[in-house]
């Protein structure tokens, strides 16, 4: 089954609730997520506004890419190094 995507307003939303007295079992059947993903909600984005999920969101992305890039240059330089020889 495909994981459902929830945006930052419904997580932190939802987080919101439970501070406000909700319980959890309740915010995550009308959510409909298991208790262990909302402590994983919680653990990532409690204290945070949605600006601040949203730019956490823009950063690992971006950390993302840089990863991909990192490694890319890492590989080439390995078959540039294969390639010339065993000099260096």
């Amino acid at each position: 089954m495909k994981a459902k995507k929830y945006s930052e307003e419904q997580i932190i939303g939802a987080l919101q609730e439970v501070d406000r007295g909700s319980k959890v079992a309740d915010v995550c059947r009308r959510a409909g997520v298991s208790k262990v993903t909302f402590y994983r909600w919680k653990a990532k984005f409690s204290g945070m506004q949605v600006s601040d999920a949203k730019r956490l969101r823009q950063l690992e992305d971006e950390n993302r890419r840089l990863k991909h890039l990192v490694a890319d240059l890492t590989l080439e330089k390995q078959a540039l190094m294969a390639a010339l020889g065993k000099k260096w």
